[in-house]
């Protein structure tokens, strides 16, 4: 007795991977997707493999989840995977306090942020 199962919203050559709060500005998320944006997966995976960023990991996860959803969900071709899509989204925003000087405080505040991940297949044959 569940619902009825929703269409499908992408087509039938995209798979995606949704990777939700990550403790890291949408700023800074947001350099190192659009980094990997249009870039074929596998060497997406190697820009994010060696990146100087701390976040790359975390991106990194998220497309081995999109390339995995890709082949086992969609029967898609791996060697064939685009990164079409990476977007970033806000989400929530911890509030913190600092003591100040002089009875003071200062607010702290430590962002989410959310990533989404789309990989298409290409059509034709890729070099």
């Amino acid at each position: 007795m569940g619902k009825p199962s929703a269409e499908r919203a992408l087509p039938d050559n995209e798979a995606k991977a949704v990777l939700r709060n990550i403790r890291v500005s949408h700023r800074k998320l947001n350099l190192v997707a659009a980094s990997i944006r249009g870039m074929p997966a596998e060497r997406a995976l190697l820009a994010l493999k060696y990146s100087p960023k701390r976040i790359a990991q975390d991106v990194r996860k998220a497309l081995l989840s999109a390339v995995a959803n890709a082949e086992n969900n969609h029967e898609l071709d791996v060697d064939r995977l685009v990164v079409s899509e990476a977007h970033v989204g806000k989400a929530l925003i911890m509030k913190r306090f600092h003591a100040r000087a002089r009875g003071r405080g200062a607010r702290v505040e430590k962002p989410f942020a959310h990533l989404t991940i789309i990989v298409r297949e290409q059509a034709g044959e890729e070099s």
